[in-house]
């Protein structure tokens, strides 16, 4: 099939190129010209593990392209999708400016060139009713909807760090659509991906818009409850990871999502809690487990930063902190809301200098905080001089460093570890002041020959 993505994104850039692996030729359209001539020259402007592969090896055998000219992708492409940014306005509702704009710009496009028959899909993730927006700007441009057009919600299911297996073998396939036609394309699209036995979902338009905001509502909450426990266990006397044990193996929680830390970030949740949250409010309806994980989420991500301070006696004036960690989680470059911009935000506001290191995220770093803080070649680099090394991010380099190495480069062997990466016992013996997340230190004799003995 000949598919068209419009945004060049993180989620337009993985659809694009997953979609061109299972032979479709499909075209990317972006604005920034600049972007475009990068990917076009096969330069990635993300980072996300596997996608490198795939990417050359499409933009080599010319199945994959990028244009910054819409009317071309409007002719050549069937089905178009929209991969557009909705970015949260100050009252947390969807800003569908790029969206709606696109939208208008197709049906003025497909009216002046008199193109036949595309389905537009919205895989961006909108408010319940975008569907019918889009169809609106459509017939304004004078299109006629099943006849010239459908529109489809398709929602994305992307995990940063592994978006590649989510796409190529996605655990449901959500299409939003009351068009039988538009439907049999869409399934035709994606029946590649499924050929496991993993379901495409049909749905109405607005259900499948509603089903990935209350996806990501969902997991957000089920972090947010265990940042609440966590917080408990650090006032009782308990360890978070016995209670994460004990609970994830009864089946209807389930393991994932059940690890406390600093918060959650990231382009997602945030965002699609807060738009969740405004759209029932739009409706008279006050969600109020939303309100609360929305404001326990904020309170967690000021958290490490304030106990730092704290530490330190209320002031970090002469002192230097290193942070390990910068993106809001592993294998991605992605710092949007991420907890360790507002931990390093506090600790500069402290009068701390501060030295950081992520493995992939510090020029993304670099364009939202600027020269406030010290870049570092490597985690050692960071953690040099420092008076304490706090722990943002839950990379894999970061899990077993070498402790005598991170010790002698530490003025004072003190660790704030936001993502308990490391075992209290363990670090008790190699002489840290350590401090996590919901588990108690100093470790008590009986609790460390357990955790020692692996049956912890």
């Amino acid at each position: 099939m000949k598919v068209g993505i419009v945004g060049t994104g993180y989620v337009g850039l993985v659809s694009g190129t997953c979609f061109s692996e299972m032979g479709n030729h499909v075209t990317c359209v972006d604005i920034d010209e600049s972007k475009v001539e990068k990917l076009s020259a096969g330069e990635l402007t993300i980072f996300e593990p596997g996608l490198e592969v795939f990417f050359e090896r499409n933009l080599r055998e010319d199945r994959l392209r990028f244009t910054t000219d819409l009317a071309e992708a409007v002719r050549r492409c069937e089905v178009i999708f929209l991969a557009l940014p909705t970015p949260p306005g100050e009252d947390g509702s969807a800003d569908l400016s790029y969206v709606l704009g696109v939208a208008g710009d197709i049906g003025r496009i497909m009216k002046d060139e008199a193109i036949p028959y595309r389905v537009i899909v919205n895989k961006s993730t909108v408010p319940v009713g975008t569907a019918d927006k889009v169809s609106a700007r459509l017939e304004d441009a004078g299109l006629v909807r099943s006849e010239q057009f459908d529109v489809v919600s398709n929602p994305e299911f992307l995990r940063e760090g592994v978006a590649v297996d989510d796409f190529m073998k996605p655990e449901r396939v959500v299409i939003g659509s009351s068009s039988e036609r538009a439907s049999e394309i869409m399934t035709r699209l994606y029946k590649p991906f499924v050929r496991q036995g993993n379901p495409i979902l049909i749905m109405d338009e607005r259900s499948s818009e509603m089903t990935k905001y209350a996806a990501n509502a969902m997991l957000a909450t089920k972090i947010t409850f265990m940042n609440e426990i966590a917080n408990v266990c650090d006032r009782v006397g308990a360890n978070v990871d016995h209670i994460r044990r004990g609970i994830g193996l009864d089946s209807r929680i389930g393991k994932q999502f059940l690890y406390p830390g600093i918060g959650f970030g990231g382009s997602c949740f945030p965002k699609d809690v807060q738009a969740l949250h405004r759209t029932a409010k739009q409706f008279g309806y006050t969600f109020e487990i939303l309100t609360s994980v929305l404001d326990v989420n904020d309170r967690q991500r000021q958290r490490m930063g304030d106990q730092i301070v704290e530490h330190f006696g209320g002031s970090l004036k002469g002192k230097t902190i290193g942070v390990w960690g910068l993106a809001f989680k592993a294998n991605t470059d992605d710092v949007r809301e991420a907890p360790a911009h507002i931990v390093i935000r506090r600790l500069v506001e402290a009068g701390a200098e501060v030295k950081v290191f992520d493995p992939e995220a510090m020029e993304t770093t670099r364009a939202v905080l600027g020269d406030i803080v010290a870049y570092c070649k490597d985690e050692f680099s960071a953690a040099k001089g420092a008076d304490a090394l706090a722990i943002c991010t839950e990379w894999n380099e970061f899990r077993e460093p070498d402790f005598d190495r991170m010790k002698a480069s530490l003025n004072e062997p003190l660790v704030f570890d936001g993502r308990n990466l490391y075992d209290p016992a363990r670090m008790a013996s190699l002489g840290f002041e350590y401090y996590s997340i919901g588990r108690p230190y100093p470790v008590q004799p009986a609790e460390a020959a357990v955790m020692t003995n692996g049956r912890g």
